[in-house]
């Protein structure tokens, strides 16, 4: 849960939208792609998927911190040789986009939508994978809320965080909660798929929730154990008819949510 007062921020965040009826907030690694590019670096390059999946589970647990999980990570690909050009590189080659994106975000588009990207992971590498997949142009529409990162001389980098001092190095709470200070906020809808989009969960209009194959669903997990309202998805074309009936007012939030989780 978010801190009552906010975490000082090391980085920019852009203007918000004062005049949108609507928005769209969406974590970008395991929600907006198919695979999680910090797993997929951590697995492939870093210590290994077992010791990965310890951590998060340590984090979900809250036997840890997911700042302090990720730092781990990531330090586990420095520690192997890998430069953050080869970093990008093997993500532009290996991370695919979900296969409903493109239409949910030209959709939200022609309606007049913000879709912004709020990220644990490291913003240039998000750019670098976001043009590969969508294009320069759309690439560069899509505002970013995310971590940076410090590259050294002698080609070791390491994470920048957005937020050092919260235990989520980004608390994505702070992506949202200024829309709910305005006289006349607008509907927030928000994606998420794992551990980094706990500090987020509560505090969304509308909360979907990716579910995963692989079993790796540790958002859904911590919605159930802490009773938020949310709702499934598989991938962007699940989520899409449920954002357009909303916005359209064919249908109300509740009708989507109104299933209380389990126990």
């Amino acid at each position: 849960m978010a801190a009552e007062i906010a975490p000082e921020s090391t980085l920019p965040y852009p203007p918000i939208h004062t005049d949108k009826k609507f928005i769209v907030l969406s974590d970008w690694d395991g929600t907006i792609t198919t695979y999680d590019s910090n797993d997929y670096m951590t697995d492939n390059i870093g210590f290994g998927k077992e010791k990965r999946r310890e951590g998060n589970l340590e984090i979900l647990a809250g036997r840890d911190t997911f700042r302090d999980g990720f730092r781990k990570m990531l330090a586990s690909v420095v520690e192997n040789g890998h430069t953050f050009e080869q970093c990008k590189e093997i993500l532009r080659q290996n991370i695919k986009l979900d296969p409903g994106f493109k239409e949910f975000y030209t959709w939200c588009k022609s309606n007049d939508i913000p879709v912004i990207i709020v990220s644990s992971g490291m913003a240039p590498l998000i750019r670098a994978v976001l043009s590969n997949l969508v294009g320069p142009e759309a690439a560069d529409e899509i505002e970013i809320i995310a971590n940076d990162v410090t590259v050294f001389p002698d080609g070791k980098w390491e994470i920048k965080f957005r937020h050092p001092s919260s235990g989520f190095g980004h608390d994505k709470s702070q992506a949202i909660l200024p829309y709910r200070k305005l006289s006349e906020p607008p509907t927030l809808f928000f994606f998420g798929d794992g551990v980094s989009d706990i500090s987020a969960a509560k505090y969304a209009d509308m909360l979907f929730v990716k579910t995963k194959l692989d079993g790796e669903n540790d958002l859904a997990v911590y919605c159930q154990r802490e009773h938020i309202k949310h709702v499934l998805f598989s991938d962007f074309s699940n989520a899409l008819p449920i954002v357009q009936s909303v916005v359209r007012g064919e249908t109300a939030i509740d009708e989507h949510i109104s299933i209380t989780p389990s126990n």
